[in-house]
């Protein structure tokens, strides 16, 4: 397969691609990492008029904590994010996450900005960023906007950012003290589009659940907060019953989609399992602490 023709341009500035942006409206495309939109260029799944390169433009990368929060910038490689000292302290939702994210050539070269940009219903760190409570920052020629992660994600590739803004930067809170978080997911192959996942962050005590947080990938057009299973787990102690209850709850929650991965029932089905494994170890990694 061979790509559209198209203009490509590469931004000298950060104000540079803003500027650019605004110009282009929704003709003009980023690419950053292009591990996503490379294939959907060549499939012609995606038919920009322009490509904007913002690779040069270096202060859209870094990570840093300050008062309790995880700044990540939007064009910081998966690789940095999975090395990263910070992200293993403060961040381990994520941390165990990008093992799942594709494979080591594309976590060398993709970026947590365009994964999160993109919003593929099947990928790991949208999910992540849902269930740590996360906010995004945008930005155009117009100023700064941010947008909480539970506003972002609108359907099947469809986000709340507006065609001339770009996604800067990932504003993530800090692990609190007593949380654990679990991280699981089902592929054919390892690498592969996941066929279903979970993304949890709990507080545990005396294997009662206090708090709970269950978001659902690769079944659903978008991550999925598992609001009425959440609702009959809290306050419940870890048992046969309780991820009985949870299970029965899901499938109110979820509305999988049939698709190469597989049917709408077998998703629903593994997330149910997938429901039950995150809550028991969940309760065990409360009780190693």
């Amino acid at each position: 397969m061979k790509a559209p023709k198209f203009d490509y341009i590469k931004a000298e500035s950060r104000s540079h691609a803003l500027e650019l942006l605004d110009q282009l409206g929704e003709d003009g495309r980023i690419l950053a990492g292009g591990q996503s939109l490379m294939p959907t260029l060549n499939m012609r799944l995606s038919q920009p008029g322009t490509l904007i390169d913002i690779n040069k433009v270096s202060d859209l990368s870094g990570i840093t904590l300050e008062d309790g929060v995880v700044h990540i910038g939007a064009m910081t490689r998966h690789v940095e994010v999975a090395t990263s000292p910070i992200v293993a302290k403060h961040l381990p939702l994520i941390a165990e996450a990008m093992k799942h994210v594709a494979h080591h050539a594309v976590r060398n070269r993709g970026t947590i900005g365009g994964s999160v940009a993109l919003a593929d219903p099947a990928a790991e760190m949208p999910a992540c960023i849902l269930a740590l409570g996360a906010t995004l920052v945008v930005e155009s020629i117009n100023g700064r906007r941010e947008i909480a992660a539970d506003d972002y994600f609108k359907g099947l590739y469809e986000t709340a950012r507006e065609p001339n803004e770009l996604l800067v930067e990932i504003l993530i809170p800090s692990k609190k003290t007593g949380e654990v978080s679990v991280f699981l997911e089902l592929a054919q192959r390892h690498g592969d589009f996941a066929m279903a996942g979970l993304a949890c962050v709990a507080r545990v005590s005396n294997k009662t659940f206090e708090e709970l947080r269950l978001v659902y990938f690769g079944s659903e057009d978008r991550p999925t907060i598992g609001t009425g299973a959440i609702a009959a787990v809290i306050g419940q102690t870890c048992s046969d019953e309780c991820k009985e209850a949870a299970a029965i709850a899901l499938a109110n929650d979820l509305d999988p989609m049939t698709n190469l991965q597989g049917s709408a029932a077998m998703k629903l089905h593994l997330q149910k399992v997938l429901t039950g494994r995150a809550l028991d170890t969940a309760v065990e990694r409360a009780e190693a602490t």
